[in-house]
């Protein structure tokens, strides 16, 4: 599919990075609150800020703007489920 390849490919760089992607999704689902993502992810919440800010820095992409972040999480939603990474 079109839009899976898509998704794969703005997402390539984190292909690699699990944790990354799953920190990634869960921060976009609760919308960008780093409290809550900590919690749901059983981090400290200064992992979460690392996390994203590596991720921004990945992607090349300004998670602050709005527009990119419902272009990941379009991208997200478009990957197959993946199943959590190993105890942080």
């Amino acid at each position: 599919e079109e839009s899976a390849a898509a998704a794969a490919g703005l997402l390539a760089p984190l292909s690699g990075a699990p944790a990354l992607l799953e920190t990634l999704r869960t921060w976009l689902s609760l919308h960008g609150s780093w409290d809550r993502t900590a919690v749901a992810l059983g981090v400290h919440r200064n992992t979460v800020r690392k996390r994203i800010a590596r991720t921004g820095e990945l992607l090349d992409a300004d998670l602050g703007d709005a527009d990119v972040r419902t272009e990941l999480w379009l991208a997200l939603r478009c990957l197959p489920a993946q199943p959590p990474p190993h105890p942080r």
